[in-house]
């Protein structure tokens, strides 16, 4: 089985163990339950907060203004479901938290990992992939990146794209490394694959597409045995009938094999 197909199995595990769990019992301190579900509705449109640059969960194409990605597939079948449009709403790693604090979109989506950080702010639906961080190189270097202490070495040259859980890991993991953010996560790997900087470290499923657009130039490292543990789900602002829908939408989605339809395409 590939690594692209293990991911698979494990995404639709995730889902299928995931849907039947109760609502947990923090989501019960929602102070005006149903609001903001209730004005989606009123409204008629479902704000999408998401970066557009994390391939191949979103994406913006700058010459139509569009977005397009597994997470935006999703995101349009949601506001189906809803009887809404989807309105996607731009936002970056480093200032997503702030926009989900000012209230600018409903939920964040784009390959949004599962943080506490996140989570005091508000609720996560439940997980729709299970992974974690793991090494991304040219091929011809992969041996030379299998541990954490391969990494924290000075003469390494690695870069990382700001904001976001792949900058908090990679300062907290290997803080010897000469390490460069670089800010445009849409080139962030053509910084590899031209001997610019040696590796990355971020999303297993972010190292396999990225390995699946530059064939025998980059390659993912030990995939499935990350580094650590990591879920990503949506963000959601605090409200229990909007996660009890986004749930309920999710599993059965899963279970009709909708988001499987949709992961095949991204990610197969």
């Amino acid at each position: 089985m590939s690594p692209l197909a293990r991911l698979a199995a494990v995404a639709c595990l995730v889902f299928a163990t995931a849907a039947v769990g109760p609502i947990p019992a923090q989501a019960q301190t929602a102070v005006t339950e149903g609001a903001r579900l209730d004005a989606i509705l009123a409204r008629g449109t479902i704000r999408i907060g998401t970066t557009g640059d994390y391939r191949p969960f979103t994406f913006l194409n700058k010459e139509t203004g569009k977005y397009d990605g597994y997470d935006i597939e999703v995101g349009e079948a949601l506001a189906t479901a809803l009887g809404v449009k989807a309105e996607f709403v731009a936002t970056s790693w480093p200032k997503m938290m702030e926009d989900f604090t000012a209230d600018k979109f409903d939920v964040a989506m784009g390959g949004v990992s599962i943080t506490l950080a996140r989570q005091k702010k508000g609720f996560f639906s439940i997980p729709i992939m299970r992974e974690g961080k793991t090494p991304i190189a040219r091929c011809t270097d992969q041996a030379k990146f299998q541990t954490i202490a391969d990494l924290n070495q000075a003469s390494i040259h690695a870069v990382v794209n700001p904001g976001g859980t792949n900058e908090a890991f990679a300062k907290a993991n290997f803080p010897n490394a000469d390490l460069r953010v670089f800010p445009d996560n849409t080139k962030i790997f053509d910084e590899i694959a031209t001997g610019k900087a040696d590796v990355m470290v971020t999303d297993s499923s972010e190292t396999l597409y990225q390995q699946k657009l530059h064939p025998g130039v980059l390659c993912s490292i030990h995939p499935d045995r990350p580094f650590d543990f990591a879920e990503k789900a949506y963000w959601l602002q605090r409200d229990v009938a909007l996660k009890g829908f986004v749930d309920q939408f999710l599993h059965i989605s899963a279970e009709t094999g909708k988001t499987k339809a949709i992961f095949a395409k991204w990610f197969e």
